[in-house]
This record gives structure tokens, sequence and C-alpha cells, in this order.
């Protein structure tokens, strides 16, 4: 006869992944939202002068604080459990918190305007490790940050053109440089990731229609 013991532990397990999930979904519609009016802030770059940028980058700072406020309680949940248990179910916001911090950096944020922050950079201002291998817990990884870049490139190609709206031909010629430049390191990469290898095609068409007359 079997035992149903089995069968109630099952249940048991089952039970809990499920309340596991329940507890990160509720953490990551907090962080999409917060994602969400962080997107909206960082948008009024395509109609702020340079020199009025601050205004800009002042508020999505704050913004991004409190991003990472949700990413650390994400982590101290997800870090119980091996990382790709539940990986997929927050990868997405990740992503475009990354994003949304390497924009933010560009549009000098954080230090220098038009400047790249590593992944170590990133990893340091959302207060997580990158790129783990060492043990088994909540990270950043490469292939979410590849993904942020190419959004980054995505975005940088609209402003190019709202830059010229705004009078700015400077801009331009500064972000088709940053865009060939990020072209020519992901040409280096060996991309084994479908999803991503598939996005990066994509950023030969931003270089290719950023001009310097834009």
């Amino acid at each position: 006869m079997i035992d149903q013991a089995i069968f109630k532990r099952l249940q048991a397990k089952i039970d809990e992944d499920a309340q596991v999930k329940e507890e990160l979904r509720n953490i990551l519609q907090a962080l999409e939202r917060q994602g969400r009016h962080t997107q909206s802030i960082l948008a009024g770059a395509h109609s702020t002068p340079v020199s009025q940028i601050k205004d800009v980058t002042g508020p999505a700072r704050a913004a991004i604080a409190e991003e990472i406020e949700t990413v650390a309680r994400l982590s101290s949940i997800a870090s119980g459990y091996p990382y790709y248990k539940y990986n997929g179910l927050w990868t997405r916001d990740i992503q475009n918190s990354c994003f949304a911090i390497l924009l933010c950096g560009w549009l000098g944020g954080w230090e220098t305007e038009g400047r790249l922050l590593t992944i170590e950079d990133v990893g340091r201002v959302m207060d997580v490790p990158v790129n783990l291998k060492d043990r088994d817990a909540f990270h950043l990884t490469i292939e979410e940050y590849l993904h942020a870049l190419i959004s980054l490139i995505e975005e940088l190609a609209r402003l190019a053109v709202n830059s010229v709206t705004l009078g700015d031909y400077q801009r331009p010629l500064q972000i088709s440089q940053f865009v060939k430049d990020l072209h020519a390191g992901f040409q280096i990469l060996n991309l084994k990731n479908d999803s991503l290898r598939k996005r990066s095609d994509s950023i030969k068409y931003n270089k290719s229609g950023l001009h310097p007359e834009c």
C-alpha cells in the first residue's frame, strides 16, 4: 500500500511554492509601478535642454532610490531559494530598473554626462551583487545588463531626434559616437541567449539611423 504521507508532503511543497510566488509577485507589482513612475520622469529628458537636465535627473534618482528599496525586499526573499527557481518572475523588472539607472547615468545623474555605467557600477547603485558564480543568491546577471544596454541605445536614438527639435545639434553627435562604440562592443560578444541575440541585431539599425543631421 502506498503511504499517503508522500502526497501530503508534496502538497506542502506545492503550497509553499505558491506562497513564495505570491510574495514575489506582490513585490514585483510594486517594483513595476515604481518603474513606470521612473520612466515617466526620465521621459522628460526628451523635452528638456541639457542646461536644465538636473530637473530630470534629480527626481529620477529619487525615484530610482525607491526602486532600490523594493529590490532589497525582493532580494531578501529570493535569496532564500535557488536563484533560477524564480528568476523568470523578476528578470524583466530588473532589466527595466537597470535601464533606468543606465539612462539616468548617461544623462549625468551620477557623474559626467555621456558615461556608460558598467555592470559593477549598476550593481553598486542597486546594492546587489552581479554575475554571481560562487554562491546561489539574488544578483544582477550579465544578460539583464545587456538587455538594459540595448534599451538604452533605443532610447538614446529617440533622444537624438528630439534633441534636434530643441535646437541641440551637439547631443546627436555625442549619441551617435556613443552608440557606435557600443555597437563595436556588442560585435565582440558571442551571445548564446536567443532573445538577447535577436535584440542585439537592432543596434545596427539604430546606429545607421543616427546621422550628424538626425
